[in-house]
């Protein structure tokens, strides 16, 4: 059985835990968090250097970290990561952007605005900035959605898991998303997906 070490609350631990559950995989989850310092212990940094959530471990001993590299190890072969040279191209493109353009603004904002420990970094100009960027992505999303069901081919792929993943929860961070009713679309498609749980949801 795999085993994901990672935060309940987090967007980017939260992706690889909604792909098993659409695959309808079982895993072990065990809890470890940067908030109180276990992401930096010597006994999880024997397992990722790195020092970063989440982290997937197979039967066999061996280790994945980053979400989205999680998330095309556990895709393979499966109806979220396409076999079409193109579409899988489309998979890796928003997959990019995600971790580029997406998630270091929408993600960061809702961490500066809801996390006690990072209220100090939250100042007006980081706050400008994210919310600038932030709507920035969305804008992108939300033309692109307007005229595809999915951001990769006609059904819900790793790509789509991992922009939902922060983009579900944008609003607390600030980010109004009845602006952008593309975006609103497709979140709700996502949801329909069989297998969806919540960001709460552990097996």
């Amino acid at each position: 059985m795999h085993t994901i070490y990672g935060m309940i609350d987090s967007g980017n631990c939260y992706k690889p835990r909604l792909l098993m559950a659409k695959l309808g995989e079982s895993f072990r989850h065990v809890e470890v968090s940067s908030r109180d310092g276990a992401t930096r212990t010597a006994a999880y940094l024997a397992k990722n250097p790195n020092g970063m959530v989440p982290l997937l471990e197979l039967a066999d001993g061996r280790r994945l970290a980053e979400s989205n590299a999680i998330l095309l190890y556990l895709g393979e072969g499966t109806r979220f990561l396409p076999t079409d040279r193109y579409i899988r191209g489309l998979v890796y493109q928003w997959l990019f952007f995600e971790q580029y353009s997406h998630e270091p603004y929408i993600a960061v904002r809702k961490a500066l605005l809801t996390f006690p420990e990072r209220a100090r970094d939250a100042t007006p100009e980081r706050l400008a900035l994210t919310l600038e960027r932030g709507n920035k992505a969305l804008r992108v999303m939300d033309s692109y959605l307007a005229e595809n069901a999915f951001f990769a081919g006609d059904a819900c792929s790793v790509a789509d898991i991992a922009l939902f993943a922060y983009t579900h929860t944008a609003e607390k961070g600030g980010f109004d998303l009845s602006a952008y009713p593309a975006v609103s679309a497709w979140l709700r498609r996502v949801e329909a997906d069989p297998g969806h749980v919540p960001i709460e949801w552990l097996p």
